[in-house]
């Protein structure tokens, strides 16, 4: 089972601080997952809220260098889950694009990738123009040269030439070239997330220790009530 990919989650206020909380989170997850993960670096909604990814670590070729550090955990839920029904050739391909480049600026643009594998295709093992030229003429038998011109057929030029008219590269172990269908947005935001992908909730917290922060950020707020609501307090007594 391969690590679709894994967050070093952080909490984004301490380290502002100068201390560093940050623990690992893998995907897909489930909200008692998250929850764990941000009780144990103490983002619990009250005190700390914000987080940011330190770190990320994937199997999946080029994905880590494309995730974001302030990227949303329901969307990184999402993605993982759609990467979770891939199959292999759909991860290769999926795995090439991103690695060229191809909508990464977002974990958005990455959804909209799963969506539109389609438009690439990926060929496994072609790493040279030479290669690729072989198996224009002699697999796929794209260009009719006569069996005594072979052996002085140059490969690599046709090959070079081919790969130019059609925008391909050789990446990952293979060669990659759009197939021709036309890339559709189908994520636009948050809301397309499914509610079985939305997994973020923050720790549960006991009343009591809530009540006790509220009744200090009112203090911290409000000072001179207080002061006065204490001055009441001791002339009645």
């Amino acid at each position: 089972m391969i690590i679709i990919f894994e967050a070093y989650v952080t909490n984004l206020g301490k380290y502002n601080e100068g201390e560093l909380l940050s623990e690992p989170l893998k995907f897909p997850a489930a909200t008692e997952e998250v929850q764990a993960v941000l009780k144990r670096i103490g983002v619990e909604g009250l005190r700390y809220e914000e987080y940011f990814m330190a770190e990320y670590v994937s199997d999946i070729p080029g994905l880590a260098q494309s995730l974001g550090e302030y990227a949303d955990i329901d969307e990184l839920n999402h993605l993982a889950h759609l990467l979770s029904e891939l199959n292999e050739s759909e991860l290769d391909i999926f795995s090439a694009a991103v690695s060229a480049g191809e909508h990464t600026a977002s974990v958005g643009d990455l959804i909209n990738l799963v969506h539109n594998i389609g438009c690439y295709d990926f060929y496994r093992g072609i790493t040279d123009d030479e290669t690729l030229g072989h198996i224009y003429v002699e697999d796929m038998e794209m260009l009719d040269v006569p069996e005594p011109i072979l052996p002085y057929f140059d490969f690599e030029a046709y090959g070079r030439d081919a790969r130019i008219n059609e925008n391909g590269r050789y990446i990952n172990g293979g060669y990659m070239i759009r197939s021709g269908d036309s890339f559709e947005e189908i994520y636009h935001g948050k809301t397309d997330i499914p509610k079985e992908d939305r997994v973020f909730a923050f720790p549960p917290v006991p009343i009591r220790e809530q009540m006790a922060y509220y009744q200090e950020a009112a203090r911290r707020c409000f000072p001179q009530l207080f002061k006065e609501q204490q001055k009441s307090d001791r002339e009645e007594r």
